[in-house]
């Protein structure tokens, strides 16, 4: 099926198209052009590739690790429903054979497909850490690294495992990180009370980033850069921001992006709160509560996040002062890169997934097509 979308302006790696149109065959896009003189229909606004959420636990009152085989397709239409075309499950720490139940469940949706946002991989974030800066992990589930443990896990997700976060403090992490880069697997580093030594020593290991950058690690300090200087100062590091105010300051988010504006991974971290009413609910089988869409534990910490992703988009935007196709590019193209994806996802280009959004003058969602199909919102 031929779609043909015009819109007044259109987001590319270079930068805005005044006045184009994209044809879309099969799911790919054939061309980018100017729309021909005298027409004067526009689909659009702006239309921009749909956003990567890479990060991501829950929403819509479910959650990546809830053992019911409907989760993952319900939380794939609440993230289309916030601009996104692609996104990592994302589990927690938990008992190993939860997991491992996990990452099945993931690896199917990932071969299967389904409605939605396309499933991309699984992302494991536990239970490889250190109790100093757990967050809502609980730390008596945390376990040692070891790489046939490690392997196995990758056999289970049958090779969707895309990430790991670890704390690269832990005994065997350099070790641990060597092995996940040769076995393709992307490496983060997070809750953790590495020092800034330690986490160079990771980069130079083949470790890609932070997790969620400045929440569950050693800030920084003018005599000790911890973690976060680490992440700052290393040209070869990714790192995620949860844009959402709460997690981190605005005045710190604009700190971030003049250090490091091409390594932003925006994420949205949500659990299963996002997109629901405040009240009671639960993270790694704690009860957390959530008012005014902030979720805090039982002893007052942040547990996760209830952020969209086109949200964090717009924060940057009006709160930090970042120009819209950075932002943008913050929530798509960077992740693409991250991953590898960049040769299929990520952006509006010739031979790519056809993965768009359409959004207003104020970068509100209005439409999104993910393989050049629209998804009903």
């Amino acid at each position: 099926m031929t779609v043909l979308l015009r819109a007044r302006r259109v987001l590319t790696e270079q930068g805005w198209l005044d006045n184009h149109q994209l044809h879309i065959n099969g799911g790919t896009i054939v061309t980018i052009e100017p729309i021909p003189t005298g027409v004067t229909l526009r689909d659009a606004e702006l239309l921009c590739p749909a956003y990567i959420d890479i990060h991501v636990h829950g929403g819509d009152g479910v959650d990546v690790m809830d053992d019911d085989p409907h989760a993952l397709g319900r939380l794939a239409l609440h993230k289309a429903r916030e601009g996104v075309g692609g996104w990592l499950p994302t589990t927690v720490t938990a008992p190993l054979e939860e997991i491992a139940r996990a990452l099945q469940r993931i690896a199917q949706r990932c071969h299967q497909g389904g409605k939605g946002a396309t499933v991309l991989g699984s992302y494991l974030e536990g239970p490889y850490f250190t109790p100093q800066n757990k967050g809502a992990h609980p730390p008596e589930l945390f376990r040692e690294l070891d790489v046939t443990e490690l392997d196995r896990l990758i056999q289970i997700s049958r090779n969707t495992l895309r990430v790991v976060a670890l704390a690269p403090e832990k005994p065997g992490a350099l070790a641990a990180i060597k092995h996940l880069k040769s076995r393709g697997v992307k490496v983060m580093l997070g809750h953790s009370a590495a020092s800034y030594e330690e986490t160079c020593r990771a980069f130079d290991a083949g470790a890609d980033g932070l997790v969620h950058c400045f929440n569950g690690m050693t800030g920084l300090h003018h005599r000790n850069p911890g973690m976060v200087g680490a992440g700052l100062t290393d040209p070869r590091a990714w790192l995620e921001l949860i844009a959402d105010g709460h997690h981190v300051h605005p005045a710190v988010m604009s700190l971030c992006c003049g250090c490091a504006k091409p390594r932003i991974l925006l994420i949205t971290d949500a659990m299963s709160a996002a997109g629901m009413p405040d009240g009671d609910y639960s993270i790694c089988g704690h009860p957390v509560t959530m008012q005014q869409g902030v979720v805090r534990t039982v002893s007052g910490g942040l547990a996760g996040s209830t952020l969209s992703l086109d949200a964090a988009v717009r924060n940057l935007v009006n709160d930090v002062g970042i120009p819209a196709a950075d932002a943008i590019h913050m929530a798509s193209l960077h992740p693409a890169r991250m991953l590898g994806l960049e040769q299929t996802y990520g952006s509006l280009s010739v031979n790519k997934r056809a993965n768009i959004i359409a959004l207003d003058s104020q970068l509100k969602l209005q439409t999104i097509w993910i393989d050049g199909l629209p998804v009903l919102l």
